[in-house]
């Protein structure tokens, strides 16, 4: 058999019918909510969060639950940014695309921090053998769920911190033979540098009608 088609199949061979298609749906509604969001459109969120609780169920399934734990802390991180991004004055939208001041950079590592820390103590908690490459999840995780802050509150530097751990998470599950998944993130690391420029572009639209 071909073996790249081996290497984006193998892995699921033994996966059940019913899982697969929650892990196509996954797929799918992970790839559209980074499209919207490259957008600027709301609905980044729902189908984020279809593609999070999904995979709050698989990794539950799997017994992942250090995973499950921070998938749910992301859910969470969603809604946030659902309510920030829908919240108006007299009509007009009250989060516009800006960059992050000093305050929010410092804060955006705090967060990076704190998030690495509750990382390996939900690995720790839940007794889950802490591998070399966990070590990588642990670090990503950071990345991860800062840029979701960032996203949340409209900054442009998220698109910066998705598109380095996307290149990190594309070679990570390529290695732990998860082809479907790496070619999921080479497909987020390609629209995220769509989604910066499509910012920068309204960004520097903003400051020209100031």
């Amino acid at each position: 058999m071909n073996p790249i088609f081996n290497f984006f199949t193998e892995a699921y061979h033994q996966t059940s019918l019913y899982i697969l298609i929650l892990e196509l749906l996954v797929f799918i509604f992970g790839i559209a909510s980074v499209i919207f969001a490259k957008k600027e459109n709301i609905l980044v969120y729902p189908t984020g969060l279809v593609a999070t609780i999904i995979t709050v169920y698989l990794l539950y399934k799997a017994g992942y639950f250090g995973d499950m734990v921070l998938n749910f802390y992301y859910s969470v991180m969603s809604i946030y940014g659902w309510w920030n991004w829908s919240r108006k004055k007299q009509d007009v939208y009250v989060v516009p695309i800006s960059k992050t001041n000093k305050i929010e950079k410092g804060i955006g590592f705090l967060m990076f921090i704190i998030t690495m820390i509750v990382t390996y103590g939900v690995y720790q908690y839940f007794g889950q053998e802490i591998k070399s490459e966990n070590y990588i999840d642990i670090f990503t995780s950071g990345i991860f769920f800062t840029a979701m802050w960032l996203m949340a509150n409209k900054k442009l530097e998220n698109w910066t911190l998705w598109i380095f751990a996307d290149m990190i998470t594309v070679p990570l599950y390529a290695y732990r033979g998860l082809g479907i998944l790496s070619l999921q993130y080479l497909i987020f690391t390609i629209l995220a540098i769509q989604g910066y420029f499509a910012w920068k572009k309204t960004l520097n639209k903003q400051t020209s009608t100031l």
